[in-house]
C-alpha cells in the first residue's frame, strides 16, 4: 500500500514535500505522521499522511511537552515576574532540603539540580500529576552536588519548574499557558486535553524495531539504580512504560509539564512561530533579548544521565548543538521521545514541527527529521 501525501506547500518549499514523500514511501504501511514548517510567521508547509489521519489529529508529544511549559517560564521572566537568579527557595522555601538551598533558577531550567527523580521512585498517579511530583523532590536528596553537573531531568523537570510557577503566581503551570499563550494564539498544542478533543488523540503505537535494532536493544545494559533508571522511572515498584504513557487518559487530561502534551504538527510549529515571529496580527511572545537568553548554551558536554554528549539552554535543547549544526546559534526547542521535534531559528525566521504515531527506534527525535530539518531550513534560507 502506497501512503498519500496530503496538505499544501508554498512556493519554494516543493523539495520539503519531496523529501516528506521519499521518507513516507520507505515507511511501513501503518505510519502516521504530520510536518509543519513557519517561514517568519507564515506557514508554509503542512503536511500529512496516514489512514484516518488529517491535519487536525493529535498526536503525545512527550517531552516536546517541555517546550510549551518553558514558554511560560520566558514569558515571566520577560515579564519581571521570575528572576533566573533568584534562588529556587526564594519561590519554593521547601526545596532547599537536603542540600538543595543555593540552587538558582537558571541552573534548575539547565538540568543542574541533581534532582532527576527519587530513591524509591513515582508511582502511576504521581507521574500524571505535577504537584505530586514537586512534593516528592523537595524532600528529596540530590543525586550530584547541585549546580556542579547536568543531567537531563526527564520526567520531572517540568513540575520542579512548574511549581515555581505556581509560588510566583498562585497559578498551575498548565494554567498560565492556557491563559497567555494557547488559547489567545489558537495553538493545537495542549497541556492538559480537554474530553472534546479526545476524538482527535491518535494513541502511541508501540515501537517497531528492525531485528539489527532490537539486538541492539537486547544488548543495552540497564542497571536498576542508575541514574537513567531514576531518571526515567524504571526503578519504581511500578515501572513507568514510556511508550503507553500518554495513552493512559489521566496524563492527558492533567498534562504533565515534563511528558504529558498532545500536539498536532501546526500546533509544535505554530507555538515557536509565535514565540519568534509576527504571527497574523499577533506580535512575537518573546523579545529578542528573552530569545537569545533562552536559546543561549548553558550547560554542554556528558550528560550524566543519558551518558552522552547533550546541549540545553534553559528549559529548551540548544537545537544546533545537540542535534541540528547548520541552524543558526541560539536555536531552541524540544524534542520528544516518540520522534517528535519542534524548535525555533529566530535567525532564519523558521519555525518547525513534526510528529509521528508509532514510537521511533531508538527514541526521541526520529532520524527522519535530519532531512526534514535540513530540506525546510534551505528553503527558508534561500527567501532571504
Amino acid at each position: 500500500m502506497t501512503l498519500e501525501i496530503h496538505g499544501t506547500v508554498a512556493d519554494g518549499f516543493d523539495a520539503v514535500r519531496a523529501e516528506f514523500a521519499a521518507f513516507v514511501a520507505g515507511e511501513r504501511p501503518d505510519y502516521e505522521g504530520q510536518l509543519c514548517v513557519y517561514a517568519d510567521g507564515r506557514r508554509v508547509v503542512d503536511l500529512w499522511t496516514g489512514d484516518g489521519a488529517d491535519a487536525t489529529s493529535l498526536y503525545a508529544a512527550y517531552s516536546s511537552t517541555k517546550g510549551a511549559a518553558h514558554l511560560v517560564v520566558a514569558l515571566l521572566v520577560q515579564e519581571g515576574t521570575l528572576e533566573l537568579d533568584r534562588k529556587v527557595t526564594y519561590y519554593w522555601p521547601e526545596f532547599g532540603a537536603e542540600g538543595k538551598g543555593a540552587l538558582t533558577l537558571r541552573e534548575l531550567l539547565a538540568h543542574r539540580a541533581g534532582l532527576v527523580g527519587t530513591d524509591s521512585g513515582f508511582t502511576p498517579a504521581e507521574i500524571a500529576d505535577d504537584r505530586q511530583i514537586a512534593e516528592r523532590l523537595a524532600d528529596q536528596r540530590p543525586f550530584w552536588r547541585p549546580g556542579t553537573a547536568f543531567g537531563y531531568h526527564a520526567l520531572v523537570i517540568g513540575a520542579l519548574t512548574g511549581e515555581v510557577v505556581r509560588r510566583a503566581t498562585g497559578r498551575t503551570l498548565q494554567e498560565v499557558y492556557e491563559e497567555r499563550i494557547r488559547a489567545p494564539r489558537g495553538l493545537d498544542f495542549h497541556l492538559g486535553l480537554p474530553a472534546a478533543h479526545e476524538p482527535r488523540f491518535r494513541a502511541t503505537l508501540p515501537m517497531a524495531p528492525t531485528p539489527p535494532q532490537q539486538a541492539l536493544l537486547d544488548a543495552t545494559p540497564t542497571g536498576a539504580q542508575s541514574l537513567s533508571a531514576v531518571a526515567f522511572n524504571r526503578h519504581a515498584a511500578r515501572p513507568t512504560d514510556l511508550e503507553s504513557l500518554p495513552n493512559e487518559r489521566a496524563v492527558r487530561e492533567r498534562g504533565p509539564a515534563s511528558v504529558g502534551g498532545v500536539a498536532s504538527a501546526r500546533g509544535l510549529a505554530g507555538l515557536y512561530a509565535a514565540a519568534i515571529s509576527e504571527v497574523g496580527e499577533s506580535a512575537p511572545l518573546l523579545k529578542p533579548d528573552t530569545v537569545a537568553e533562552f536559546g543561549q548554551i548553558h550547560s554542554v558536554g556528558h550528560d550524566l544521565v543519558s551518558r552522552t554528549h547533550k546541549a540545553f539552554g534553559l528549559g529548551f535543547q540548544a537545537t544546533a548543538e545537540a542535534a541540528y549544526p547548520f541552524l543558526g546559534a541560539g536555536s531552541f526547542g524540544h524534542s520528544g521521545a516518540a520522534g517528535s521535534q519542534a524548535f525555533a531559528d529566530p535567525r532564519a525566521g523558521l519555525a518547525y514541527g513534526y510528529t509521528r504515531r508509532r514510537f521511533a527506534f531508538p527514541g526521541g527525535a526520529a532520524p527522519e527529521n535530519e532531512r526534514l530539518v535540513l530540506a525546510a531550513h534551505r528553503a527558508v534560507s534561500a527567501l532571504r
